[in-house]
């Protein structure tokens, strides 16, 4: 990716903005993580119950989903509170969270335990979905090894995986989108991938426009290269 621009926050088109992963940010969750990625914040917490949905049942196998919300005061205006069904983004940003982190797990080993990541988005500047991602998987390693620790069995994580944003803004390549450009892209995409570099999920969209298996491409291997820097800090928050 061309490092020929300076972004309105002074980052190249290649770079990420600063994060952080706070691990144990939550008192109560069996696994928890605050992340920040520039002034994107989510609290990722992970909650264990025994047993697994009625269709999993006598299969010996686990189960990880997640939920997502945004708090009220997330952005700049007051948002309602989704109550009961909720709409459409969230179910598809829920589902999306949720077959990504169960890619970390050897449902096998996990054993008839049920994990939940709620994923509650504090503050939104673009790419809440992405850190989600990237902060449940802190999450999710310390709740599979409370779940070892409680059956005595080893931990049922097998890999942490991440996610990040990338797009096409005014004709150019650029990285871990922030809101403002993420509302100017003429391209949208999330990459989410193993620490091996295995892809997991590639979503891309011409918001206002079109691109070519090249940029394609380009944007893909830039996604992937962020990717291994981000499962860097994870194995470093968890220790």
């Amino acid at each position: 990716m061309a490092e020929s621009t300076t972004r309105n926050d002074g980052r190249s088109p290649g770079a990420l903005r600063p994060i952080t992963l706070e691990r144990g940010a939550s008192l109560y969750a069996e696994g928890s993580c605050l992340i920040s990625a520039g002034r994107t914040r989510v609290l990722c917490t992970a909650s264990v119950e025994q047993g697994v949905p009625g269709w999993r049942k006598g299969k010996g196998e686990g189960w990880v989903t997640a939920e997502y919300a945004m708090l009220p005061r997330a952005t700049g205006s007051r948002n309602r509170r989704e109550r009961g069904q909720v709409g459409g983004r969230t179910q598809e940003i829920q589902r999306l969270i949720g077959r990504s982190l169960r890619a970390c797990v050897d449902m096998a080993a996990l054993g008839e335990w049920t994990i939940t990541i709620d994923c509650d988005v504090l503050q939104a500047d673009g790419g809440t979905r992405t850190a989600s991602i990237t902060g449940g998987a802190v999450a999710l390693h310390d709740a599979c090894a409370w779940v070892a620790e409680k059956t005595g069995a080893p931990s049922a994580f097998r890999h942490y995986v991440a996610a990040i944003s990338g797009g096409l803004v005014g004709g150019e390549l650029l990285l871990d989108l922030d809101y403002s450009e993420d509302v100017r892209a003429e391209v949208d995409l999330n990459v989410v991938a193993r620490e091996n570099g295995g892809l997991i999920e590639v979503q891309g969209t011409g918001e206002h426009g079109d691109f070519t298996p090249e940029q394609l491409s380009r944007l893909v291997g830039t996604a992937a290269d962020a990717i291994r820097q981000l499962n860097a800090m994870q194995r470093a928050a968890a220790g």
